[in-house]
């Protein structure tokens, strides 16, 4: 009798679990039908950091690349070439962040389309529904930075990792999503319109040109510079940088690693409690 009673909890833990796996599944594979039947979205989050690419490279880089200074990418000589090589991780930076906005304007629509409404009322797993807009949004990002990199590379990017060193950038890319994406999660749940969803992630589009991405960091203000060397984007600029490009990361991998866990889990903690608040009679 008692190994019965034993054995039950943990027999209902595990159906519980399955059922959460299996409804993760299904709601991934709804927002993956979204980013199918409405690849504007996706061609927006990704042409944003195409055109800042471009923008930088032809325009400004020429003289932005004469100015590296000890900045210069190893085995670059100043001039366009060396600000491709300079710029890119911060574009890849901007692409992520992109992406996550667009999590947000997805969420905010579920929550004032009343589909959260009708998944309440259904015996879905809770967790579900925002595991698979995370997840939707990571195969998004995905995408999104594999173009800015062929990009890149077309324009002149000639990274000098191994495959130790890309499967490290990989990986750093998909800590950050994953941080980022919980944010916006976050950010797309207090919001109250689609219209302040689109516009409270925009913070994160910026924060690459306010740290290491565009220009180092030496050149700026003395108030900015202190801002740009402190704040989040840098650190993971700096390591994608030395993997790509094989300058030295020092311990930014260390606090690249300390931001994004702890944003991730911050903003995820936030993101299930905003989740399963009751909405509010009207």
């Amino acid at each position: 009798m008692s190994t019965l009673t034993a054995t039950r909890p943990t027999a209902e833990i595990d159906d519980r679990r399955s059922h959460a796996l299996v409804h993760a599944r299904i709601m991934l594979r709804r927002n993956l039908r979204h980013l199918l039947r409405y690849p504007s979205l996706t061609v927006m989050v990704t042409m944003m950091p195409v055109v800042f690419l471009l923008l930088f490279v032809y325009v400004f880089g020429g003289t932005l690349g004469s100015g590296l200074g000890s900045g210069t990418p190893v085995g670059m000589h100043g001039g366009r070439s060396a600000y491709v090589a300079y710029v890119t991780p911060g574009i890849i930076l901007m692409a992520v962040a992109a992406a996550a906005q667009g999590t947000a304007i997805a969420v905010a629509q579920d929550m004032t389309e009343g589909i959260i409404a009708r998944f309440r009322t259904m015996a879905v797993a809770r967790s579900s529904v925002l595991t698979g807009h995370v997840v939707g949004a990571t195969v998004q990002t995905v995408i999104g930075v594999a173009v800015v990199t062929g990009v890149a590379i077309a324009v002149g990017f000639r990274p000098h990792a191994n495959a130790a060193d890309w499967l490290a950038a990989f990986g750093v890319i998909l800590l950050l999503t994953f941080a980022v994406t919980w944010l916006c999660v976050g950010l797309g749940l207090s919001a109250k319109s689609v219209e302040t969803a689109s516009n409270s992630p925009m913070f994160l589009t910026l924060l690459p040109f306010l740290g290491s991405g565009f220009v180092p960091t030496a050149s700026l203000p003395t108030g900015m510079r202190w801002f740009a060397e402190y704040q989040p984007f840098t650190p993971v600029t700096e390591t994608l940088r030395g993997l790509l490009t094989g300058t030295k990361i020092g311990d930014n991998l260390v606090v690249t690693l300390a931001w994004c866990v702890g944003v991730a889990a911050v903003s995820c903690v936030w993101s299930r409690r905003l989740y399963e608040r009751e909405p509010k009679p009207s």
